[in-house]
């Protein structure tokens, strides 16, 4: 699904957080967001995903964003005493999608009857990327699919998104670990102090790698003395 986002602002009192975004999304696209702590990102998520009021509009090709949206937030929140079953039965149920055969669709191999409360931050992160997947959604917002996963859960997270990507769904990622994003993404966008200051293609990755690597590292540990 395409989406078009044009001057969106969010400020929390006097902090304006979002200073006037532009962006479109394409269908069959996968869009990386990248910038340091406190730059906007998961403000900018909240408000595609109808969690926070803002100014500007957000329009797509067809119906409701929200209604197509499948939003894995950092830390997914999971109600006490709610098994991972339930969980991926509530998700459903809510796009009014059928729930048979979750075992045969659980790719991450999750205890699906244990209550998801005590899963370890990587499971809870795969069972609410699986979730959102069985939605059959048409927009993907993904903030750090990767965060506190192994390295098999990686991979498979990877072909994921390029599956996705093949069957025409458009995916926005926000990863710390920059190596997944060149891995899937078309472009990457650079949000820096509420602005979008940067739109990378993929021949530009590298050169973005090595200025972000610099910029993290400069001369940091010329004074540290292993």
């Amino acid at each position: 699904m395409n989406v078009e986002v044009r001057g969106l602002m969010k400020s929390f009192g006097q902090n304006e957080v979002l200073k006037g975004i532009d962006l479109d999304f394409r269908s069959g696209q996968v869009y990386g967001l990248v910038g340091r702590n406190g730059a906007g990102k998961t403000t900018f998520f909240n408000c595609l995903a109808g969690l926070e009021k803002h100014r500007g509009s957000i329009t797509v090709d067809s119906g409701r964003l929200k209604d197509r949206l499948g939003f894995l937030q950092t830390e997914p929140y999971f109600p006490s005493k709610l098994t991972g079953r339930e969980y991926l039965r509530l998700f459903c149920k809510a796009r009014r999608v059928p729930d048979e055969g979750l075992d045969e669709q659980n790719v991450f191999d999750l205890p699906l009857d244990r209550y998801a409360q005590q899963y370890s931050t990587g499971m809870k992160k795969k069972l609410g990327l699986l979730a959102v997947l069985l939605q059959r959604n048409g927009f993907f917002i993904l903030d750090e699919p990767f965060n506190g996963v192994d390295i098999h859960s990686g991979l498979l997270i990877t072909e994921i998104i390029r599956r996705l990507k093949g069957e025409g769904k458009t995916v926005l990622i926000s990863s710390h670990i920059f190596s997944t994003l060149k891995e899937t993404c078309d472009t990457i966008h650079v949000l820096n102090e509420g602005r979008i200051t940067e739109t990378i293609g993929k021949d530009e990755f590298d050169r973005l790698e090595h200025d972000m690597v610099a910029f993290a590292v400069g001369n940091r540990l010329d004074a540290l003395r292993f």
